[in-house]
C-alpha cells in the first residue's frame, strides 16, 4: 500500500494534477455531493469544505473510527473528503451568506446537496451567486431534481434505487426484490455529477457562461438499469429479479465451487468450446443438443444439461485452481470477498488501495480508478477537521484578518 503522511508544507501547495487551478466549493453533506467534489479534488481541483459550525456534515460521527477522544476522527468521512480544505460558514447568518457570495465571486465551480429550494431560502440560490459569477458552475444533486411534481420529496440513497427501477430488478425471481448492496443511488449521482461539473467548466472556459448542472439520484439509477427501459417500450416487458441469471446469454453467471463462488462467462460458441477442452470434456463441444448459443440458452435445455455439466466441472476444486484452469482465455474469476479484494496483488499494482496517515492512526482506503497517463490524479490525501483551515482560506481569498475572522466567530457568521 502506498502511505502519504502530513507534512507542514500548507494544503494549497500541494496540490496539482490536470485540474490544478480550479477553484470548487463544497457545501456538501454524506456521499453524493462529497464524493463529486473528492473526484475533483483527487484530479488537483482546489476544494474548499464549507459546514456549520455548529452542524457540520454529520457522517464525521459515521464509523469506523481511529484514535480516541479529541483525536477520534471517523475513516468514513476521510475517504469522502480527502484533498479538501475545510472552512465554517453559518448560511442563516447574514454575515455568513455575504461571505458565501465573496466567495462563490472567487470560485469555478459549487456543489451543494440540499434539498431543491433550500439555498434560495438562504438567499444564495443559483440566481444569486450568477449575478456575483457569471461563469460559476453551479452543480446541485438531489434526490428527485430541480424540476418536476416529485421535486422537493426528500431522497436518500434508498429512494433512487426504489424510484430509478433498480431495487425492484435485483434479487432472486421467487422472492421480495432486494436493495443493492451498496449506495448505488448516490454514486451513480456522485458520477453524473462530476461528469456535468467538467462539461459546464468546459463551457465556461470557452464562452465564459457558467451553468446550473442538475442531477438526481432517480434519473442516475434510472441511467444504470441496462435494458430494462427498452425491453418495456419496445415489447412491453417488465423487467424483474433474475438472480444470478442473465437475460438472454447463458451460461453467465454465479457458480458454487470446493471454496465459494466464481463467476463464469463461457457463453458464445467459441467460449464454450474453450471450456469443454479445458475442463476435459471435448465431446461436449459436438453434442447436437448444446452445440449452438442459442440452444444453450433455452431455460429448459439449460437447467437440464447445461447448468449441470458446468457445477460438474467446478465443484471438486477451488477458486483458485479454476481461474488457474481458465488462464487469460475463458472468462471465470473468483467472486471475491472485501478482504480478498484489499489484498489482491492486482488490485495492489493498480493502487486502488492507500494508506493514509493521521495523528490518530492510519486509513486504508479505495484509490481512484482514473489513471491518467501524464497527469495522473493523486488519491492520497487528509480530510480536514472542522473549520481547520478557516485563517488560511479567509485570509487568502477574502483578505480577511484573525481579528475579523475571531469576530465573525463569536457573531455566529463562521
Amino acid at each position: 500500500m502506498n502511505t502519504h503522511e502530513a507534512g507542514d508544507v500548507p494544503v494549497t501547495a500541494r496540490r496539482h494534477g490536470p485540474l490544478h487551478g480550479l477553484l470548487v466549493l463544497d457545501i456538501t453533506r454524506v456521499v453524493a455531493g462529497p464524493y463529486c467534489s473528492m473526484i475533483l479534488a483527487d484530479l488537483g481541483a482546489r476544494v474548499i469544505k464549507i459546514e456549520h459550525p455548529e452542524d457540520p456534515d454529520y457522517v464525521r460521527d459515521f464509523p469506523p473510527f481511529i484514535g480516541n477522544g479529541d483525536e477520534r476522527f471517523s475513516a468514513f468521512f476521510a475517504r469522502y473528503n480527502r484533498h479538501k480544505e475545510g472552512i465554517t460558514l453559518n448560511l442563516k447568518h447574514e454575515a455568513g451568506r455575504a461571505l458565501l457570495k465573496q466567495l462563490a465571486a472567487r470560485a469555478d465551480v459549487l456543489v451543494e446537496n440540499f434539498r431543491p429550494g433550500t439555498m434560495q431560502r438562504f438567499g444564495v440560490g443559483y440566481e444569486t451567486l450568477r449575478a456575483e459569477n457569471p461563469k460559476l458552475v453551479y452543480a446541485s444533486i438531489s434526490g428527485f431534481g430541480q424540476t418536476g411534481p416529485n421535486a422537493l420529496k426528500p431522497g436518500f440513497d434508498n429512494s433512487g434505487q426504489a424510484t430509478g427501477g433498480l431495487w425492484s430488478m435485483n434479487g432472486f425471481p421467487d422472492r421480495a426484490p432486494v436493495r443493492v448492496g451498496t449506495i448505488v443511488g448516490d454514486v451513480s449521482a456522485t458520477l453524473f455529477a462530476t461528469i456535468g461539473v467538467l462539461a459546464a467548466v468546459r463551457e465556461a472556459e470557452r464562452t465564459g457562461q457558467g451553468q446550473m448542472v442538475d442531477v438526481s439520484q432517480q434519473d442516475s439509477v434510472l441511467a444504470l438499469t441496462e435494458n430494462a427501459v427498452v425491453k418495456y417500450t419496445v415489447d412491453g416487458d417488465t423487467a424483474g429479479p433474475l438472480g444470478n441469471d442473465h437475460p438472454f446469454v447463458r451460461p453467465y453467471g454465479q457458480f458454487p465451487c470446493k471454496d465459494g463462488h466464481v463467476f463464469f462467462g463461457g457463453y458464445n460458441d467459441k467460449l464454450w468450446a474453450l471450456s469443454c477442452r479445458k475442463f476435459g470434456t471435448p465431446e461436449l463441444v459436438t453434442d447436437p443438443e448444446i452445440d449452438t448459443m442459442a440452444k444453450r440458452f433455452d431455460l429448459s435445455v439449460y437447467e437440464r444439461r447445461v447448468k449441470p455439466i458446468v457445477e460438474a466441472w467446478f465443484q471438486d476444486r477451488t477458486k483458485h485452481e479454476l481461474e488457474a484452469i481458465a488462464g487469460d482465455d475463458i472468462p471465470l474469476c473468483a467472486v471475491k470477498n472485501i478482504k480478498e479484494v484489499v489484498e489482491d496483488p492486482h488490485i495492489a499494482a493498480r493502487n486502488m488501495i492507500v494508506d493514509v496517515a493521521y495523528a490518530a492512526g492510519k486509513v486504508g482506503m479505495f484509490g481512484t480508478p482514473i489513471k491518467l497517463s501524464a497527469t495522473p490524479a493523486d488519491p492520497r490525501g487528509h480530510a480536514p477537521r472542522l473549520g481547520q483551515h478557516n485563517h488560511e482560506v479567509y485570509a487568502e481569498l477574502l483578505g480577511l484578518d484573525a481579528d475579523a475572522l475571531d469576530e465573525l466567530k463569536k457573531t455566529g457568521a463562521v
